[in-house]
C-alpha cells in the first residue's frame, strides 16, 4: 500500500509542477516578458517543481 501511495504523490507533483510551470510562463507571456526553455531546462525546473510539491504534500 505504500508504494501506491507513493506512486499518487508522485503523479500528483509531476502533473501539478507542469502546471504551475506553465501558469507562471503564460502570466509571465501577459507582462510582455518572451521565455523560451530549451527541453534541458524545462526538464531541470519540472523535477525541482515537483520535487518543491511533493515536499509540500507530506505531512
Amino acid at each position: 500500500m505504500k508504494y501506491l501511495c507513493a506512486l499518487r504523490d508522485l503523479l500528483i507533483s509531476l502533473v501539478a509542477s507542469t502546471i504551475i510551470i506553465y501558469a507562471i510562463n503564460i502570466v509571465a507571456s501577459f507582462g510582455g516578458a518572451d521565455y523560451e526553455f530549451s527541453h534541458g531546462e524545462t526538464f531541470i525546473v519540472w523535477i525541482l517543481m515537483a520535487i518543491l510539491v511533493n515536499n509540500c504534500l507530506k505531512k
